[in-house]
């Protein structure tokens, strides 16, 4: 996909603070330092418009970023910060709750899950709490580019088996630093936001070397 804008809109922290425009929004979850801020500059070919930070739990607010003027990416504080107190951890969770359920234009959570590592307890309690309200997920996989070509397929297979992945939930392997990825997951985004790219939904997508 050719993404010829890319526009910071608001870090929100209050249901009327969100867009009112009625644009498909792709949510981003994670663990924090999983990559979020590098996968959409990726994504939209820019180094710094969604700032990374060396300070995990920096992104407080659910942070809109408007694409070609057609689709919002929404990234989400990092969870399993441990150093975030318990009241904030409660608030971020109550505000990122209260989004998934209640937010209309939502079309799909993409699940960030760094692939160096076996998914963590709070991204197999994330995975199965999005699943149970029957949101849409897809998983994708960061970090690629740190493991050796011959290891990436048994990380896959240990993501997907720990995670317990559904049937038809996309599985994108994805490198910020390389590009790998990024066309697929643009297909998966195109076809459950209804975006006109002259391509068929790839819901199911697998990206594996």
């Amino acid at each position: 996909m050719k993404v010829t804008k890319a526009d910071f809109i608001i870090s929100a922290v209050r249901p009327n603070q969100f867009p009112e425009d009625g644009l498909p929004e792709i949510a981003l979850c994670g663990r924090s330092n999983v990559g979020k801020s590098s996968l959409i500059n990726r994504m939209i070919n820019r180094k710094n418009l969604a700032r990374t930070s060396s300070t995990p739990g920096k992104t407080q607010q659910l942070n809109y970023y408007l694409i070609n003027d057609d689709i919002y990416f929404v990234d989400f504080p990092g969870y399993g910060y441990a150093k975030v107190s318990k009241t904030q951890r409660a608030a971020w969770g109550q505000m990122m709750e209260n989004y998934l359920l209640e937010r209309e234009p939502l079309k799909l959570v993409m699940q960030m899950i760094d692939m160096r590592h076996p998914p963590t307890k709070d991204d197999i309690m994330m995975y199965d709490w999005l699943k149970h309200h029957g949101l849409p997920v897809c998983v994708v996989t960061t970090k690629m580019d740190k493991i050796p070509r011959s290891r990436r397929a048994k990380h896959a297979k240990v993501i997907k088996e720990d995670l317990g992945l559904r049937p038809g939930d996309p599985f994108i392997q994805f490198s910020s630093e390389e590009g790998i990825g990024r066309e697929e997951l643009w297909a998966v985004i195109a076809g459950y936001a209804g975006l006109n790219t002259g391509s068929e939904p790839a819901e199911g997508t697998t990206s594996e070397e």
